[in-house]
């Protein structure tokens, strides 16, 4: 028998005003799954976190917390989750430690020495007032508070802003280890890196619309292979080969893009005096480029197909 997806959201829409935020969202979350969400500023990435927990009613559609109706059933869906906002809003007065015990009782459970660990491996100081924390060491703290109960579902919504790329590090051990935990984790993200070295999947989110989802694997057709080739002598024309773009010749070094098979540009290879050739998979960042441009705005190809 199939388990109940961790998250499920089908014919998800958010409209504030004549502005649609969220557009007919339909997405399955596996449990134990690591999901990357991507998206400019303004995709609709925190719009899908506040109705996934609750916090705002949807337009159209709805959603499933293991199951459990988002809206309904709030109070059982919040005893399986932890939410770590990108921007962390907390009680000046209270120590780091006094925090982390008041979030605790919310969520029920704490795992002890998972929390000691997680204020080590952190480096954050629980005795100072929340008042006297940079901007980094509160996001610290509303991290380590999502992590230390080993919630069955991690939402985690931008959860690296503001931490310095050592932090980074103990940020995808702790998401490593949830996955190891068999913890399903929803991360909302726009550090490319950070989410290429954690996700299984990844969906693409433009305009409040879900344009894309799948593996990496399954999403490098959405960017072209790099090639690059160094010839004996002159590089060859290869103006008119199927599948070949952006050529750029420099002295008797060649470099293009491949969308679909090699088999035309190595058949137009045979017989010249190619010394090395290269070729690499586009990262996530060039997959990202393919569809929101240089700028983050409207992307250099249209995309036919996607989550629509």
């Amino acid at each position: 028998m199939e388990s109940t997806p961790a998250i499920r959201a089908e014919g998800l829409t958010k409209r504030f005003g004549r502005v649609e935020a969220l557009v007919d969202l339909h997405l399955d979350v596996a449990q134990g799954e690591v999901l990357g969400y991507l998206g400019p500023n303004g995709a609709g990435k925190t719009t899908t976190i506040r109705l996934l927990l609750g916090l705002v009613r949807p337009s159209a559609g709805g959603a499933q917390i293991f199951g459990l109706d988002s809206q309904r059933d709030v109070v059982e869906a919040h005893k399986r989750l932890a939410y770590c906002p990108g921007e962390a809003t907390l009680w000046p007065a209270l120590t780091g430690e006094e925090t982390l015990h008041l979030l605790g009782e919310v969520q029920g459970r704490v795992d002890p020495s998972y929390r000691a660990e997680l204020i080590a491996r952190f480096d954050l100081d629980p005795s100072k007032k929340v008042r006297a924390y940079s901007k980094g060491n509160r996001q610290k703290l509303v991290l380590i508070a999502a992590l230390m109960g080993r919630p069955d579902l991690l939402i985690l919504d931008e959860p690296t802003s503001g931490l310095d790329p050592l932090m980074e590090q103990a940020f995808r051990r702790s998401v490593t280890e949830a996955k190891a935990n068999g913890q399903t984790v929803f991360l909302s993200s726009h550090i490319l890196s950070e989410v290429e070295a954690l996700c299984d999947r990844v969906g693409i989110l433009r305009a409040g619309h879900l344009v894309e989802i799948g593996t990496l694997a399954e999403m490098r057709h959405l960017s072209a292979l790099s090639v690059e080739i160094l010839f004996e002598g002159p590089p060859p024309n290869l103006t008119g080969v199927p599948g070949v773009k952006a050529v750029a010749v420099d002295g008797n070094r060649l470099r293009c893009q491949v969308t679909g098979p090699m088999d035309p540009l190595l058949k137009a290879l045979a017989g010249t005096n190619v010394r090395e050739l290269l070729s690499r998979e586009p990262s996530l960042e060039e997959l990202f480029l393919a569809h929101y441009g240089p700028d983050g705005g409207a992307p250099q190809t249209e995309l036919a197909h996607g989550g629509h």
